[in-house]
């Protein structure tokens, strides 16, 4: 067997081989659950966003009924929905990194020693 086929059937082994949940390990996965709650809302509420804004627009330009003004409102509600998107995000991660910080900084440097040592 080849060097080659050697490190192939190395790499194919070791995907299956169970591996310890380390410190780094927690880490990653205290930060997606820090990020995770906020990008789901923005994604959700964006899209809604672009759907009101869409349905507004196709109000105003008569291709749903002859509804032109509620068309208008419902339009520039979705503009806002759409424009407040990033906001409410922001204060979100916010909110739940200040929830996290302690935990995640103190796992931070907890890696961080014992790497030094």
């Amino acid at each position: 067997m080849n060097v080659t086929q050697t490190n192939e059937v190395n790499k194919i082994s070791n995907q299956y081989v169970e591996k310890p949940f380390t410190k780094l390990d927690k880490l990653k996965a205290l930060d997606k659950k820090v990020k995770r709650p906020a990008k789901i809302f923005s994604y959700i509420f964006g899209t809604v966003g672009a759907l009101v804004l869409g349905t507004g627009m196709c109000m105003a330009m008569k291709v749903i009924g002859d509804l032109m003004a509620p068309g208008i409102i419902v339009g520039c509600a979705g503009i806002l929905m759409v424009s407040l998107n990033y906001w409410i995000y922001k204060s979100i991660m916010k909110a739940r990194k200040n929830k996290y910080s302690r935990e995640v900084l103190e796992l931070s440097d907890s890696i961080l020693s014992e790497e030094n040592n």
